[in-house]
């Protein structure tokens, strides 16, 4: 067999929550986990104040039946299979959305990553160097191929960057929770906050309204 590439134009669409205006202090990137919607996933945001931020949500381009009801769909952004291909054209999409947006400048911007969410934002800002106000990482990994040096960048910044996980995270064993740790002061020279609360492999409103 013989494996060939191609390349082609596609659509995908993406969602956003509030409008911009005078009163806008913030803007957010959010990327969903794995086998969420963007639209729903916009739903954890509803809390915070409408005038002052506009969340623009990004949705995983392979989307699939959950479960075996064939009723629900969700959303993945990339597997093994073609990672460096994937990654490639899900970067391409991400910047053709800010392309797309008219943001001011005048606004902070906050980069968040839910879950498999996580790997998307650290590799977006990452591999574009991104500048950014504060840059989440929810419950989720950073890839390993990242290194101190991809981030160096935000050294003479006052980015803020944060890692949550929930206690009872059924995806994060104790040895899973020591190696991010290590990785998130490794990657960002121990300047990163740790956030630890009850709960699992959610998304706590109050965590969200905190961040601003």
């Amino acid at each position: 067999m013989t494996r060939k590439t191609i390349t082609y134009s596609t659509t995908n669409s993406y969602e956003t929550l509030n409008n911009i205006g005078p009163k806008t202090k913030n803007v957010w990137i959010v990327f969903h986990g794995l086998g969420y919607l963007s639209r729903y996933f916009l739903k954890h945001f509803k809390e915070l104040e409408a005038d002052e931020n506009y969340i623009i949500a990004p949705q995983a381009p392979s989307k699939y039946y959950l479960k075996n009801e064939f009723k629900h769909v969700g959303a993945s952004w990339l597997t093994k299979e073609d990672t460096k291909q994937e990654t490639q054209n899900v970067m391409t999409y991400i910047n053709a959305i800010m392309k797309e947006e008219t943001l001011p400048k005048n606004c902070k911007l906050i980069i968040f990553g839910f879950s498999q969410g996580v790997s998307i934002a650290a590799r977006w800002v990452a591999n574009y160097q991104i500048p950014c106000n504060k840059l989440v990482f929810y419950a989720g990994g950073i890839p390993n191929e990242l290194t101190p040096s991809d981030f160096l960048f935000l050294s003479d910044t006052k980015t803020e960057i944060i890692g949550i996980i929930g206690d009872s995270d059924e995806y994060l064993t104790e040895e899973r929770v020591k190696s991010e740790t290590e990785k998130m002061n490794s990657l960002f020279h121990r300047k990163a906050k740790q956030i630890t609360f009850n709960g699992g492999h959610e998304i706590e409103k109050e965590i969200i309204n905190s961040l601003v």
